[in-house]
C-alpha cells in the first residue's frame, strides 16, 4: 500500500533507487575483476566473497520497494511493508553466516600453516608479479563502493531505510577490506606466509560483526519491538517523541510503537470505553494510529 509521504522523501527514494542500480552494475564489474585476479590468496578470496555478498542489499532494496507499494490482499490485509523488514533480516543473516564460514576458513589456514604462493603472470608480453595485479584489483574494488556509499548514507537516514543504510555502511567501509587485502598480499611478498590468512580473518570478522549487529536490529523489528535506530539496536528517539505527545493529549494512557519497514504504527492503550478516536500524528513515518482498551501499564 502506498502512503502519502512528503515529496522530498519520495525524491530521495527515487534517487536511492537509481544509485542501487548503479551499485549492482559496478559490483558486477568488481566481482569479475577480483575473480580473475585472486589466484590462491585467501585474503583475495574472502574479499571477492564479500564483494559478491554486497549485491544482496541493493537487490533486496529494489525488491522491497516493489512490495512496499502493493495493495493489501485478503491474505495480507495489512499490506506488504514488512517486505523491507524481511529483506533486511535476510541480508543480515547472510552476512552473519558467511562471516562465520570465512572466519573458520582463515583460522583453519593459520592452524594448518598453509603457505600461499603468489607467482608471476604474463601481461602484454611482460612478466609481472601477480601480487601487483591483486593490489590493483583491490584498489579498483574500493573506489566505486566508497563513493556510492557516501552518496547513499544521507538518503538512508532521511528515508529511514535499514536495507539502504546497511548497503551504504558496507560500501563506505569497503576501504578496510581493500586495505586488509593489500597488507596481506604485501606480507606474503615479504615472506610472511601468515599475513594472507590473517588479512582474510580481519575481513571475515568485519563481515560477521556487521551481520550480527544487523540481525539484532532486524529480529527486533520482526518481533514487533519498538522502532530501532539505523545503526544500532537502541530504541529510536521517535518512541519518546510520540509517547510524550500522546501522554500530553491523553493523560494516564500509554502508546506502543512498532515498525513495519520504514513506517511506524502506533497503538494507544486507553482505559475509558467512551474515549474519542486518537488524532493523527504529524510525522510522515506514522501511517496508522489505533486504540485498544487496557487496564495496566507496560512495565
Amino acid at each position: 500500500m502506498k502512503y502519502d509521504v512528503p515529496e522530498e522523501i519520495e525524491r530521495k527514494l527515487r534517487r536511492a533507487h537509481r544509485l542501487e542500480w548503479w551499485s549492482i552494475f559496478w559490483m558486477l564489474t568488481i566481482i569479475a575483476v577480483m575473480y580473475f585476479a585472486m589466484g590462491s590468496s585467501q585474503a583475495m578470496k574472502t574479499a571477492w566473497i564479500e564483494d559478491t555478498l554486497s549485491l544482496l542489499p541493493p537487490i533486496l532494496f529494489l525488491v522491497a520497494r516493489k512490495f512496499e507499494e502493493k495493495e493489501p490482499t485478503r491474505k495480507y490485509p495489512f499490506g506488504f511493508h514488512r517486505g523491507g523488514s524481511l529483506g533486511f533480516f535476510l541480508a543480515a543473516a547472510a552476512l552473519a553466516a558467511m562471516g562465520c564460514i570465512l572466519l573458520y576458513d582463515s583460522a583453519h589456514a593459520l592452524i594448518l600453516q598453509e603457505h600461499p604462493t603468489i607467482g608471476n603472470v604474463t601481461l602484454f608480453g611482460w612478466d609481472i608479479w601477480l601480487g601487483w595485479v591483486m593490489i590493483a584489483a583491490l584498489i579498483y574494488s574500493v573506489i566505486p563502493p566508497v563513493i556510492l556509499g557516501r552518496m547513499k548514507k544521507p538518503l538512508a537516514r532521511a528515508t529511514m531505510d535499514k536495507i539502504l543504510y546497511t548497503d551504504a555502511d558496507m560500501d563506505a567501509a569497503d576501504w578496510k577490506t581493500g586495505l586488509a587485502g593489500i597488507v596481506g598480499i604485501i606480507g606474503v611478498g615479504f615472506g610472511f606466509w601468515w599475513a594472507d590468512a590473517a588479512a582474510a580473518g580481519l575481513i571475515s570478522f568485519d563481515i560477521l560483526r556487521d551481520g550480527i549487529r544487523n540481525l539484532r536490529i532486524s529480529v527486533a523489528e520482526l518481533l514487533d519491538g519498538a522502532p530501532r535506530k539505523l545503526d544500532s539496536a537502541e530504541v529510536h528517539p521517535i518512541v519518546d517523541e510520540i509517547g510524550d505527545t500522546l501522554a500530553h493529549r491523553y493523560p494516564g494512557h500509554r502508546a506502543r510503537l512498532r515498525e513495519t519497514g520504514r513506517f511506524v504504527r502506533v497503538d494507544l492503550v486507553r482505559h475509558d470505553e467512551d474515549a474519542t478516536p486518537p488524532e493523527a500524528i504529524d510525522n510522515w513515518r506514522v501511517v496508522e494510529v489505533t486504540q485498544e482498551l487496557g487496564d495496566k501499564d507496560l512495565s
